[in-house]
C-alpha cells in the first residue's frame, strides 16, 4: 500500500502506541481519524501535526455515539483505509480482587469497542476498490497466560481469534487484517495497571514504524499475524 493520502483511523492515539502511530502516518501523508477521550491532549495534536490530523473524542464503548460519528464522517465513496485497533485497558490483581467492573470495563474497551468499530467500518470499506489493512494491537499475553492477568489475557486470546477469523473473512474483499503482538512497551500502561516496567522496553515509535512497514508490504502480500518482543526484557542500567 502507497500510504500517502489514505484515510486512517486510529483508536487510543492520545498517548503511547496510539500517538506513535499516528504521527508516523502522518509523516507518510496520510489523512489520520484519531479517537481518544483526552480532548486537551487531541488538541495539542492537531496543533504540532496539522490539518492532516482529525482529532475525535469519542467513547467506543457507546454504540450510539460511536454509530453517528461513523455517518457523520464516511459514506460508501469516501471510507477508511487503514483501521488501527489500539485503544486498550488492563488491571493486573489476584482473581478475588478483580472487581466485575473491573472485568466488564477490561472487556468493553478491549474487546467490545473493537468488535463495535471495526464491524461498522468494514460495511464501508468493502465498498473501497483500492488496498485496504486492519491492524489489531494485541500482546504477547494474547499467546501466553499471566498470573493477575485473567480479565486483561482473556480479551487478548479474543483479539488474537478475532483478527484470525476476521482475515479469513475479509481476505477475498482485498482488506487485509494483521495482529500485532508486542511485548512490554514503553508507555504509562504500566503506571497504570499495576505491573511492574523495566529498563529494557519496546520504544512506541520503533514499533509504530514497524506497523508502517507491514501496511506498506505488496498488495498481495498477507502478514497475519506478528509478535515482537524485547530481545533483553529484564536488562538493568
Amino acid at each position: 500500500m502507497n500510504i500517502e493520502n489514505k484515510i486512517a483511523v486510529i483508536t487510543g492515539a492520545s498517548k503511547g502506541l496510539g500517538k506513535a502511530c499516528t504521527e508516523a502516518l502522518i509523516s507518510k501523508n496520510a489523512i489520520v481519524y484519531g479517537i481518544a477521550r483526552s480532548e486537551s491532549t487531541l488538541i495539542k495534536m492537531r496543533k504540532k501535526l496539522g490539518d492532516n490530523f482529525i482529532p475525535v473524542v469519542l467513547d467506543l464503548t457507546d454504540e450510539a455515539t460511536l454509530s453517528e460519528w461513523i455517518s457523520d464522517c464516511f459514506s460508501k465513496e469516501k471510507s477508511p483505509d487503514i483501521l488501527i485497533n489500539n485503544a486498550g485497558y488492563g488491571v493486573f490483581q489476584k482473581i478475588e480482587n478483580v472487581t466485575a467492573q473491573d472485568w466488564s470495563t477490561t472487556m468493553n474497551v478491549n474487546l467490545n469497542a473493537t468488535f463495535l468499530l471495526t464491524s461498522k467500518l468494514v460495511k464501508l470499506m468493502k465498498n473501497n476498490q483500492s488496498a485496504k489493512h486492519i491492524i489489531n494491537i494485541g500482546s504477547i499475553l494474547g499467546q501466553v497466560g499471566r498470573p493477575e492477568g485473567t480479565a486483561y489475557c482473556t480479551t487478548k486470546f479474543g483479539i488474537q481469534g478475532f483478527s484470525e477469523a476476521l482475515s479469513k473473512e475479509l481476505r477475498y474483499d482485498q482488506i487485509k487484517v494483521t495482529c500485532v503482538n508486542p511485548g512490554s512497551i514503553a508507555t504509562d500502561f504500566f503506571q497504570t495497571s499495576g505491573i511492574s516496567s523495566h529498563n529494557n522496553m519496546l520504544q512506541p515509535n520503533e514499533l509504530a514504524n514497524t506497523i508502517i512497514h507491514l501496511l506498506e508490504t505488496p498488495n498481495n502480500m498477507l502478514i497475519s499475524d506478528l509478535t515482537v518482543r524485547p530481545l533483553n526484557p529484564k536488562k538493568n542500567d
